[in-house]
């Protein structure tokens, strides 16, 4: 139990490390969703506002945060809305549900990590 926080931190947030700089530093091409599909509609007028590119910098941000233990709480403040975004875009425009090994990993690294600092969380709120 006592390392279970920096697994999760380090899969997190290595996993959103990766993401976003495959997407900013242009280190490859995406496959492409099939054309007139609503995935590639959304996907397409998400890229063009210039949106995707804005999401993609606070997924490098929040990934680095969770990377380093004292900051990891600030980490999960920005990728958790990401997260939540990421879910619904599953559910409800690919029609893939949260049952993707990907989801479960994301989903499941989230809640273990806000789990494990709930108290600070709810002292936060309060």
């Amino acid at each position: 139990m006592k390392y279970l926080g920096h697994i999760c931190a380090v899969i997190l947030g290595g996993l959103f490390v990766f993401a976003s700089s495959f997407f900013l530093f242009e280190l490859g091409t995406p496959p492409a969703p099939e054309a007139g599909s609503l995935v590639a509609d959304f996907m397409e007028l998400f890229a063009s506002t210039g949106y995707l590119t804005f999401v993609k910098i606070l997924e490098l941000i929040g990934g680095i945060f969770l990377l380093i233990p004292a900051s990891r709480r600030i980490g999960l403040l920005i990728v958790g809305p990401i997260v939540v975004n990421i879910a619904a875009y599953h559910i409800f425009i690919a029609k893939e549900g949260l049952f993707e090994p990907m989801m479960l990993v994301l989903i499941v690294t989230s809640l273990v990590l806000v789990w494990l600092d709930r108290e600070k969380f709810i002292n936060f709120i309060k």
